[in-house]
C-alpha cells in the first residue's frame, strides 16, 4: 500500500466532489484517485456506488485479479 500525495489527486477533486453529491462528500480523495489512476475501487461503502467509477467488493474482487 501507498499514501497518494494530495497533489497528484488534487486536480480531480471538482470532478470527484460533484460524483459523490447527495453522499459522504469524505471520500472525494478517493474517487478523484480512482479517476487519475484509472483504477478501480475496493470498498464495501456504498457511498461510491453510483458514483461513474468501477467498484469491487470483497465477495467479487477476486474476478478482478483474475481478470488481470
Amino acid at each position: 500500500m501507498h499514501v497518494v500525495d494530495k497533489s497528484i489527486y488534487q486536480e480531480r477533486a471538482t470532478e470527484a466532489q460533484q460524483r459523490l453529491k447527495n453522499r459522504d462528500l469524505r471520500d472525494w480523495p478517493v474517487v478523484a484517485t480512482a479517476l487519475i489512476l484509472n483504477s478501480p475501487i475496493w470498498t464495501e461503502d456504498q457511498d461510491f456506488f453510483g458514483s461513474g467509477v468501477p467498484i469491487w467488493t470483497t465477495d467479487r474482487i477476486h474476478l478482478f485479479f483474475e481478470s488481470l
